[in-house]
Parts: C-alpha cells; structure tokens; sequence
C-alpha cells in the first residue's frame, strides 16, 4: 500500500496542492505534539494550521487528533495515517536527495537532535562555518536530553554517548573513550579533607544531577579494578543541565561529578580540584548516528564529514 501511495505521488496522481499541504501540516503536528511548534516550522500562524487540520479531518471524516489545552496526540486513525504517511514522506525524500545527490553542492533540510554537553562540544564550534560551506543546507538543531526517538522524531540523525545508542543505527565515533571527574573549587575544599575512597562523599556537600524530564537523581558510579560502587550522594543543590553544574562547583557551592573534559580546563587553572581519579571509571565516547537506510542524503553525509572533521582538527 505504501509504495502504490509513494508511486501515485511521484508519478504524477493529481492531489491538489492544499490537499498535499494539509498531510505535510497533520504530520508535523503529530512530530512536534504542538500547534505551536509545527506552526512555527512550517511558518505559518497557530490558527492558521488549526483550521488547515479541520479541513482535513472533514475531508477524511475522522478526528485524527486529540487536543488539550496544553499537549496534542493523534487518535488512533491518526496513529495509522502517521504511519503510512511517514513512509510515503520518507521516500519522496529520498528520491528528491538522489535528485539533488548530482547538484554540485548539497542542499536540503537538515534535523539533528542532541544532548546539550554534545551540542557545546561538536555543534556549536562549526555552525559558522557549517554554514558559510553549505547555504543551501537548512540545518535545524534540537537540543535534547532526554534521549529522543531520533526515528519518531523524524530527525535525519543524533549525537549520543556510545553506551545509550540503539542496536539498528549507523554510528560514527566522533571521540576517544571519556572519563568521569570529581572535582571542587579550593574554597570549598579549604578545612576539609579530600576524598580519598568514594564513600568519603558522604562526609561533603555535593551536587546532584537529576536526568532532564524530571528523570531520576543520577547515582554517581565508581569502579577500580574489579570493585564498581554506585553512591546517592547527600547535598542541598540539584540540578538538570552540567554548565549550571560546573559554574555551581567553580562558585564552591560543593563537589561535582562530570565528564573529564568538561572540566579540564578549569583545573589547568587551579580553579578546581580533581580526586578519586583511580575511582572515576571510563565509558564509550560520542558518536554520531543515524538510521540504517540504502541511501545516505547529501545534505547528512556533507553534515557528518564536517562534523568529523572538524572534531580531529
């Protein structure tokens, strides 16, 4: 069914454009769970997009979607017609990428999600240049912690740790294994006794990270040797984001637990202090991934080979 959809579509079935439109309009609806959202990448008004779904749901005779005041779900008709219809966008993009695969310069739209610690370190270096390289690339960056479906999310590829990638994705390693780091501020270190064995922690102040979404508080992991320790560590301050984290311990607000490089600069300077090294355990780096499809758009290979690039400089 989904190829005879995809075949009438290309070869030429006469769908009338705002009937085209109004597919385009219920499916971003259903990828962004906002009005508001999609309105806003398809560019037109909040009321606008909501009198375009009316039409359709008229036009089909079934409510395709369920709305409150403040989230939005497709119905169960809507859940079919998303399916079916995200096969059938997927491939008209593909033939339209093996179109613009002979352009000289790849163009198209971009979607990337990743975790704000990736973005910092990979993304946000290269937009500048990224974008004077390739004009005709529309890149839109989704910064997001909370470990999207990067398939239901209809985006073209993700940044994540090697340990949180799923098993039917192409991965592309874009950093040597990483390290955890306990550090604090001399200030707060001063009349204390430095931790030397992890359950010392439990004699200072530290900082929790609770997991975006409102997720868990994050035990803190240890191993040596054979020995692997998971610590709920005490302290008054929480938080959900690691810049607000590392600018809490330069303050001295107490001990942080974060990823060595986020921190290596900072005790370069002698603005933080490192312990339990021999403790901190080393875990899979970042890669780049997407999924697993014959063809690669030009616009994701020019975004990955820059990517690449640039994280080796």
């Amino acid at each position: 069914m989904t190829y005879y959809l995809t075949g009438l579509l290309i070869a030429g079935y006469t769908m009338r454009g705002s009937e085209f439109a109004e597919l385009k309009a219920f499916s971003a609806i259903v990828e962004e769970g906002s009005f508001v959202s999609a309105a806003a990448r398809l560019r037109v008004s909040p009321p606008a997009l909501s009198q375009t779904i009316r039409r359709l749901e008229a036009r089909l005779g079934a409510r395709l979607l369920n709305r409150t005041t403040r989230s939005v779900s497709p119905t169960a008709a809507g859940e079919t017609l998303f399916a079916r219809l995200a096969l059938v966008f997927g491939e008209l993009e593909g033939a339209l990428a093996e179109v613009q695969a002979g352009r000289d310069q790849p163009a198209g739209a971009l979607r990337i999600n990743v975790p704000r610690v990736a973005a910092m370190r990979f993304v946000a270096p290269i937009l500048g240049d990224f974008q004077v390289a390739y004009p005709d690339i529309a890149l839109t960056v989704i910064v997001d912690d909370v470990l999207t479906d990067i398939v239901e999310g209809r985006f073209d590829a993700g940044i994540r740790l090697g340990e949180r990638l799923e098993q039917d994705m192409v991965a592309v390693k874009l950093s040597d294994e990483l390290q955890m780091a306990a550090v604090a501020a001399p200030a707060y270190l001063e009349g204390r006794s430095i931790p030397r064995h992890p359950q010392d922690l439990h004699q200072h102040r530290c900082i929790n990270f609770q997991w975006p979404g409102g997720g868990n508080i994050y035990r803190w992991e240890f191993s040596r040797g054979r020995r692997s320790l998971e610590i709920a560590v005490q302290g008054s301050l929480v938080v959900n984001d690691t810049e607000l984290m590392l600018n809490a311990a330069l303050g001295g607000a107490g001990v942080a637990y974060m990823i060595d490089y986020q921190v290596q600069p900072w005790i370069e300077q002698g603005r933080l202090v490192r312990f339990l090294e021999t403790w901190s355990p080393s875990f899979p780096g970042f890669y780049l991934y997407h999924p697993s499809r014959r063809h690669v758009p030009p616009a994701l290979r020019a975004f990955i080979d820059f990517v690449l690039r640039k994280s080796r400089e």
